[in-house]
């Protein structure tokens, strides 16, 4: 089993947009997910908004973003990163959580989601929030 860890940049509105960016800079692929595309629109103006995108590249870069939606609390650069941690395994994963869990405030529990086995985002007791999934092939 192995785990990565990647930086998970947060934007209001702007996700698509750095992804597009950092996509034309470093090259490799972009995935891009919107709230319609999940079935997940609480605010019809934010449906096409980014809920899940990332840019990977043979090189080895890869970024994850996503848009903050408006009922959440969102401050460029006060909350502007997650750490994500994806596994291949739902046993490794959920023992990750577990560990983390511990003194943290639970965002969203670890659980199935429409986009992955597992998903879960937590707030650690040092203010960092991390997001830990198990992967899931996208078919976009």
């Amino acid at each position: 089993m192995s785990i990565t860890t990647t930086t998970h940049l947060n934007f209001r509105g702007e996700a698509r947009a750095a992804l597009e960016f950092y996509h034309s800079v470093f090259g490799g692929d972009i995935a891009v997910v919107t709230y319609k595309d999940t079935g997940n629109v609480q605010n019809p103006d934010e449906a096409d908004w980014v809920t899940w995108g990332q840019v990977i590249a043979d090189n080895g870069f890869h970024v994850m973003a996503y848009d903050v939606p408006s009922p959440m609390p969102w401050d460029r650069g006060e909350n502007a990163v997650f750490v994500s941690v994806r596994g291949d395994g739902t046993e490794e994963i959920t023992a990750l959580w577990e560990k983390l869990a511990v003194g943290s405030t639970v965002v969203q529990p670890l659980e199935a989601s429409p986009w992955a086995p597992l998903y879960g985002m937590l707030k650690d007791r040092f203010g960092i929030v991390w997001v830990l999934d198990v992967a899931a092939p996208y078919n976009g």
